[in-house]
């Protein structure tokens, strides 16, 4: 597996093969198989300077204010304090 860390300050949608993507935040990073950097799209991307290939997890830079790993969520799912009303109004 690489690592893929968008190096913009837009998001990204990363093509990869057989018709999938890859959505990267600004800086973020994530996980692509490694025939996949074969991918000349791909290529073109890492080319240009907008995204940057490492070698596994081992030389994440973001780690350390990132605070979870790329799959995780920072979105809150769990119940709601607020409370609809029901009946009569």
């Amino acid at each position: 597996m690489k690592t893929v860390m968008n190096k913009t300050s837009t998001p990204l949608k990363l093509p990869l093969p057989r018709g999938k993507s890859l959505h990267l935040g600004p800086r973020q990073t994530g996980q692509i198989r490694d025939e996949a950097t074969e991918h000349p799209a791909l290529k073109k991307l890492v080319d240009a300077g907008k995204i940057e290939v490492m070698d596994g997890e081992g030389q994440d830079r973001n780690a350390s204010w990132q605070g979870s790993s790329p799959h995780e969520t920072t979105h809150a799912q769990g119940k709601s304090s607020f409370r609809q009303k029901t009946g009569d109004r």
